[in-house]
């Protein structure tokens, strides 16, 4: 029977400690070399025994023995459906496969994948965004599955292998999809209040204007939170648009440094969304943990006019919405300037990996090789998690798109179209998550008058440059 688990299904072990796992060598003294040879021999030993054994499970999984895998992400009502149709469709496919399957939330998710690294039990086939740097030593590349065959790539583009690939060349995983960022909004609400639609190059000095202008005539609120994205919004996308195309980034490129020197380039992103919070146009902190995940957020609810999201997310809402009568749009991010950089680039939703910890290395493989390249299980996904990366799948699930998947396809190919730096830094420093949890704090310090924004700024960047000491 498969295991179902929901986000709202927590362990006691999450209390442990990652670092508590953390082990640590030393060279042996000389006088102790024949003991040192001695387990080295049998440290072979070990290593060839694992080697057979590994063998067997792959030799077992080929003969067709039953075998079982262990999956799991994070997303939407809708994600967690569709992931289960297809996992049921490859198990009909693949009669001696068994998934057992777990799906959360986002914070959920990573507070068990935490607990699972602890203990050396990360699931066989598991989901990571761009925060995967802090789980490298969990992931096994799968490099010698390309080579092999195990996962075909024929129909993937090495632009598209490269957007989840390590700087030294090594495959993370397989990108689920095309993604980038915009502002999704209700159009009705923006007639009803009088305020213009978004144009391609609007502000955020306009966005700020119509989220005051809708909320002060409906009594909605004019932009919903931006919860976990709030540091892409206005760390990670801001910074990149000051200046010249490429000229800072919130990191430099190589990741061992800020890529901009002054913190209070920072400050007026912090002051536009702290107004629009203590004016009542945007959620405060309270409200925003209503925010699950995009299905339930202040938008599709009807409470809020407009909402920073992910693109590969706007066809689900847009259809629910749709289903009340109600019509979305898609609206690119704000700039600083109506003729400065956009900040946006094209880039990986999501991937799935192969762990580390998995006895079927390669039967994970095989699962996220089907995942990626069948039409069949595409037909399912439609995208959800992103553009497909697969040429042939992409063409079939244009050929049948609906509207809110076309309004998608649509965005992704006008924001193909700006100026992008010569190089993007797919990964993130170690640490991160401290940095991006302390920004949305100093944000609502500021709110509610302990700070200013200008401290808000240095804080942020304080917190960031100390990664890299």
């Amino acid at each position: 029977m498969k295991k179902r688990f929901l986000a709202t299904i927590l362990t006691a072990a999450m209390a442990l400690s990652l670092t508590a796992c953390a082990g640590t060598t030393a060279e042996a003294p000389a006088a102790a070399e024949p003991a040192a040879k001695e387990a080295e021999a049998e440290t072979s030993e070990a290593e060839a025994e694992e080697v057979t054994e590994e063998t067997e499970e792959t030799e077992a999984a080929t003969e067709g023995e039953p075998i079982t895998l262990r999956m799991a992400w994070w997303g939407s009502q809708t994600r967690h459906d569709i992931t289960v149709e297809v996992i049921e469709m490859y198990e009909k496919e693949n009669p001696n496969v068994n998934i057992e399957y777990e799906f959360y939330d986002f914070d959920s998710y990573f507070t068990k994948l935490k607990t699972l690294v602890a203990s050396d039990q990360v699931w066989d086939i598991f989901q990571l965004g761009g925060n995967f740097p802090e789980y490298l030593d969990k992931i096994y590349y799968m490099n010698e599955f390309i080579d092999s065959g195990v996962v075909d790539t024929s129909g993937i583009s090495d632009a598209y292998l490269k957007i989840t690939q390590d700087t030294e060349g090594n495959q993370i995983g397989l990108s689920n999809g095309l993604n980038t960022y915009g502002i999704a909004y209700d159009v009705d609400m923006f007639k009803e209040a009088g305020v213009p639609l978004p144009t391609d190059d609007w502000t955020w000095d306009d966005f700020e204007a119509a989220a005051l202008k809708i909320s002060e005539h409906t009594g909605n609120f004019g932009s919903s939170g931006f919860t976990s994205s709030e540091f892409i919004a206005g760390c990670s996308t801001y910074i990149a648009q000051q200046g010249e195309v490429g000229e800072y980034g919130f990191f430099n490129i190589d990741l061992d440094g800020m890529g901009f020197e002054d913190p209070q380039m920072l400050t007026p992103y912090i002051e536009m969304r702290a107004n629009l919070i203590s004016s009542g146009a945007s959620p405060d902190a309270g409200a925003e943990m209503e925010i699950t995940d995009i299905e339930n957020d202040f938008l599709v609810t009807g409470e809020a006019a407009m909402t920073w999201v992910a693109v590969n997310q706007f066809p689900t809402i847009y259809d629910i919405c749709a289903e009340e009568g109600r019509t979305l749009a898609l609206a690119t991010v704000p700039r600083i300037k109506n003729d400065g950089p956009s900040g946006t680039v094209i880039q990986s939703s999501q991937m799935l990996c192969v762990s580390q910890d998995s006895q079927y290395k390669e039967e994970a493989a095989k699962f996220i090789s089907w995942f990626q390249n069948s039409v069949d299980c595409n037909n399912v996904l439609k995208g959800e998690r992103g553009i497909p990366i697969n040429d042939a799948v992409r063409e079939a699930l244009e050929a049948e798109a609906t509207d809110g998947q076309k309004a998608m396809y649509d965005y992704v190919t006008l924001v193909g179209t700006f100026e992008t730096p010569e190089k993007i830094n797919v990964l993130s420093p170690a640490g991160q998550d401290e940095v991006v949890d302390n920004y949305r704090n100093y944000i609502q310090q500021v709110v509610a008058g302990d700070i200013t924004a200008a401290e808000a700024a240095d804080k942020t960047y304080a917190d960031a440059q100390n990664l890299f000491e």
